[in-house]
């Protein structure tokens, strides 16, 4: 894998923290140019002084905006020469019952989660096709069954899945790699900045972060992945045990998921 990755031109959104920042520090040092982008300025500036000697090309983007896409997508292609992968990692989840949700949240996570895979996946797919390259989305388990509370995320997740196995029968024939990446809970910022019924930030998650998949973890199996141009890799004993059931055993993973995420009639947030 080390050789894989030496001069490949790397993009990958929402690299500030969380999965995406394991990427950046798994790739910079097998030799690969990367760019990222995020909305946060000041954690993107301490990323770029973390790799001051290095080429990393970093962006403030919002990637539920077209025209913010396309500037940092312009603007890496100027940069770099062109992108041999894309890796779409940038998402936000939402924590709510229906009954309570303003649906205006769902429409901010599929922005964010879904469009945000699209606009980055168009404007850099001319530049990938010409390299042969790949185009990766981090997707969920939430993307092969849908999770209560979660049903925005679970949205996006299997709209992310759908539209990429869509592409990727697109253009097998132009030599490009699509796959997508489903992560069990892992440790991430993403779980905190979850939305909440209002679309505000959910703040603390009561999940036990011992016990969750680290973010070096996870970057290490994508990387591995990608560079063995996997079609799809479902992370973690519990997510392909949730995939599996619900493909074979749908009833049944009713009552799992139910019992899961509710404790004594309420929602686990």
């Amino acid at each position: 894998m080390n050789d894989f990755f030496r001069n490949k031109i790397v993009v990958i959104t929402g690299g500030s923290e969380g999965i995406g920042k394991a990427l950046i520090d798994a790739l910079i040092p097998l030799g690969a140019k990367v760019a990222t982008c995020g909305r946060n300025q000041d954690k993107l500036y301490n990323l770029q002084v973390q790799y001051s000697n290095h080429l990393l090309h970093s962006m403030v983007a919002d990637v539920s905006r077209y025209d913010e896409c396309e500037n940092f997508i312009n603007s890496t292609i100027e940069t770099f020469g062109g992108i041999d992968i894309l890796i779409n990692n940038a998402g936000v989840s939402m924590r709510s019952l229906l009954k309570d949700l303003d649906v205006d949240v769902i429409k901010k996570v599929m922005d964010i989660n879904f469009f945000g895979t699209v606009y980055c996946t168009k404007l850099a797919l001319n530049s990938i096709i010409e390299r042969k390259g790949t185009i990766v989305g981090i997707s969920s388990i939430a993307g092969f069954r849908g999770l209560p509370g979660r049903s925005g995320y679970s949205a996006s997740k299997f709209a992310v899945n759908g539209w990429l196995e869509a592409v990727r029968t697109e253009v097998m024939d132009d030599g490009v790699n699509v796959m997508w990446v489903c992560p069990g809970f892992t440790k991430s910022n993403i779980r905190n900045a979850a939305l909440n019924s209002k679309g505000q930030t959910q703040g603390e998650s009561p999940l036990r972060e011992a016990t969750l998949m680290s973010p070096e973890t996870c970057a290490s199996h994508i990387l591995k992945a990608v560079a063995k141009r996997k079609r799809t890799i479902v992370l973690t004993f519990k997510g392909k045990q949730t995939v599996f059931i619900n493909k074979f055993f749908p009833r049944l993973a009713d009552t799992l998921v139910k019992k899961f995420f509710f404790k004594n009639g309420e929602l686990i947030k």
